[in-house]
């Protein structure tokens, strides 16, 4: 599943995202949902999550 709907994603979710820093390059980097930080229910670049290590970025994919 892509990262764009944010009804797909739930908290505790192992996931796939690119970190602000990595959009360039579209480095991934996997982690655990903690928190979901984009309030509509799509977006066209991923749904804004933090991951449980702090870490922020759009979800690519779904784990």
């Amino acid at each position: 599943m892509n990262g764009q709907n944010r009804s797909d994603i739930k908290i505790g979710a192992r996931v796939s995202i690119v970190l602000k820093a990595d959009q360039r390059t579209g480095k991934r980097t996997e982690g655990v949902v903690a928190r979901l930080l984009t309030k509509s229910s799509t977006h066209p670049h991923g749904v804004k999550v933090m991951l449980e290590d702090g870490q922020v970025g759009r979800v690519q994919e779904i784990l």
